[in-house]
């Protein structure tokens, strides 16, 4: 399956009602589809890649801070 692919997929998942432990294994995917894409988007420069990229990027700062929590003083 192509990157981009997965990425379109990652993208269209039901995000609620996850577990701690999947939230942690969707970040990873999350990261290394990421770092995948922006491995191609160097060779191709392609604005197309740039928008997945960071349609992910903003999936993933939701999960992070979901994982994260609020810290109160």
């Amino acid at each position: 399956m192509d990157v981009l692919e997965k990425a379109l997929e990652f993208e269209g998942r039901k995000m609620s009602g996850m577990t701690t432990s999947d939230r942690v294994e969707a970040s990873r995917e999350v990261k290394s589809l990421i770092l995948a894409l922006n491995e191609i988007y160097k060779e191709s420069k392609d604005a197309e890649l740039m928008d997945v990229m960071k349609r992910l990027t903003v999936i993933k700062r939701k999960i992070d801070k979901r994982l994260n929590g609020k810290l109160v003083v």
